[in-house]
């Protein structure tokens, strides 16, 4: 059962704002875009039967990316179990609950549990661009050689704005500049050339940022090269939140337990990573000599004789994980706090940290990745989107 067909693909775009992360995968053209294709088809045929049909409907959800994002990360772990020597049974019946986790795995005569979420499933993604994706994907087509531009919401109006007067402006505007003669005065202090439009009750603000010598004149280049700052809030806690929800979810299952969390944030943090299971650290300013500590804050942290998340034994993470770098982020495996936590397995291509005392020991994987995926180092081979023929070289 694939989950896509072969035809002929001509569109080597990259991914319009108004695009499906599903509608993206199956349409983009080119060997790079072909090989991911190839190893998702052949790593849903690992899947049991039974288990292959609802994986493929979710990694072909045009109406939810958290939804592909999430079947992609089930589809990875599943063939890093496998790669790594285990035997994995999906959603086996297990626990005092009643409810059926992703993997119940084996490997040289240990058995444990392993649980999937995708971290922007549970608290809704990155914060939404406030532009119509349409509008979006009209400026970004436009055609400019020399710049790219940056934008700003001023005002927005009642309705989808219209776009031919806004693109014929742009165009005009940006035909007008010099790219090096801005270079110039830029580096003398002159802000760089800005433009107002306003139509409809619509008012954005553009910037003319110029091309490199080495990066004008590529038709396939998008226009857009800084998008508005839209930050999650509290983005350390995603880690902890993602725990806390499937930490619970199957009661005593009597076995080592690992959640494993794809860790989708804008600038992921291994310290986030570390206080949101292990507590805040601290610094006691006053204490002779210096002293360090922990908050009670932490995803492990005992409340005075209580240990309410012993039953997970670990906590595996992989920052923003996706085909292209599959083969490139090192999973690693937190390990539990608290001593009344089974104590988790560690596979050969995870990184592990544990805490010691109040500090946090890092240990490097004994395996590479791509070695326990099957594929090469480099995977996928070649540019996602290449220069096409007649642009200059960079």
């Amino acid at each position: 059962m694939a989950v896509y067909r072969s035809w002929n693909r001509t569109d080597a775009s990259p991914k319009r704002a108004a695009e499906s992360g599903a509608e993206f995968f199956d349409r983009i053209a080119g060997p790079f875009w072909d090989q991911v294709r190839d190893v998702i088809n052949e790593w849903l045929s690992h899947f049991p039967d039974q288990a292959q049909s609802g994986l493929r409907s979710r990694l072909l959800d045009r109406n939810s990316d958290a939804n592909v994002s999430s079947a992609l990360w089930e589809l990875y772990l599943h063939e890093m179990l496998l790669g790594s020597g285990c035997i994995v049974e999906i959603e086996r019946p297990i626990g005092t609950r009643g409810k059926n986790p992703d993997f119940l795995v084996a490997r040289d005569g240990e058995r444990f549990v392993v649980e999937a979420i995708w971290t922007s499933q549970r608290l809704g993604g990155t914060v939404p661009n406030p532009l119509p994706p349409q509008l979006i994907d009209a400026i970004d087509r436009l055609p400019s050689p020399n710049f790219f531009v940056s934008y700003k919401l001023v005002r927005a109006g009642s309705a989808t704005p219209p776009q031919k007067g806004l693109k014929r402006e742009l165009t005009r505007w940006l035909a007008s500049l010099d790219p090096d003669q801005v270079i110039a005065e830029y580096a003398g202090k002159v802000p760089l050339p800005s433009h107002t439009w306003q139509e409809a009750g619509w008012c954005l603000t553009f910037e003319a940022l110029p091309r490199s010598s080495g990066k004008r004149g590529d038709p396939t280049s998008r226009t857009i090269g800084i998008h508005p700052a839209m930050w999650l809030d509290e983005e350390a806690n995603l880690v902890h939140d993602a725990v806390k929800r499937k930490g619970g979810k199957y009661g005593d299952l009597a076995l080592p337990f690992i959640v494993a969390v794809g860790h989708a944030a804008v600038f992921p943090e291994a310290e986030d990573t570390e206080n949101a299971l292990y507590g805040t650290s601290v610094e006691y300013l006053h204490a002779s000599p210096r002293r360090f500590g922990r908050m009670p804050d932490g995803y492990w942290t005992p409340t005075l004789d209580d240990h309410p998340h012993s039953r997970v034994s670990g906590v595996l993470t992989v920052d923003n994980p996706a085909p292209w770098t599959w083969t490139k982020n090192t999973p690693t495996l937190w390990r539990s706090s608290d001593p009344n936590s089974l104590p988790a397995p560690v596979l050969p291509a995870w990184a592990t940290a544990q805490l010691v005392e109040v500090q946090v020991e890092h240990q490097p994987a004994a395996r590479p990745t791509h070695a326990a995926l099957g594929l090469p180092e480099h995977w996928p081979i070649g540019d996602a989107f290449p220069r096409r023929h007649g642009s200059n070289p960079s």
